[in-house]
């Protein structure tokens, strides 16, 4: 393979651990520490993905050794995931993850039925907030913005 091939060994070697490890490390540290929850999502989201990665790596070790490109696409791939370019952690999580979670965490039965149903219908963030809203100016206040979402929608 010569020289493109060594090139080649060397970037899987010295590159790969670093964009796959070290940086997702750091990055995850600093993300615990701020108070932003963005960050988070985008490195809890990679840390899964990249478990599932060497766990299907570790499962179909025998039928990928046949594949000389296998190491060149998971950096690729970790790379996708990883570079704040593409954020791609956090794409997957918002296409594709989201919609399972939303499933997962029912609405709390404390809220009148018509209440619950516009609950469920946001996102996560979206619900957290509405329902610091409804702490802080009662579920009366709630009943009004939902009212004048009505009314705005039906001008339309």
């Amino acid at each position: 393979m010569g020289f493109l091939g060594a090139t080649a060994s060397l970037l899987d070697a010295v590159v790969g651990p670093g964009v796959m490890l070290l940086f997702p490390l750091y990055a995850s540290m600093r993300a615990i520490e701020s108070p932003s929850t963005l960050d988070d999502q985008q490195w809890l989201t990679y840390w899964i993905l990249y478990s599932l990665t060497a766990l299907l790596e570790l499962s179909f070790w025998k039928v990928l050794q046949w594949f000389p490109f296998w190491p060149y696409i998971k950096l690729v791939f970790c790379m996708w995931l990883v570079l704040p370019v593409f954020n791609g952690a956090a794409y997957i999580y918002e296409n594709y993850v989201r919609q399972y979670v939303k499933l997962v965490s029912p609405v709390s039965q404390n809220y009148p039925e018509n209440q619950k149903r516009v609950l469920q219908m946001m996102s996560l963030d979206a619900r957290k907030s509405v329902e610091k809203y409804i702490e802080k100016y009662g579920p009366d206040a709630f009943d009004r913005v939902v009212k004048a979402a009505e009314k705005e929608v039906k001008k339309r």
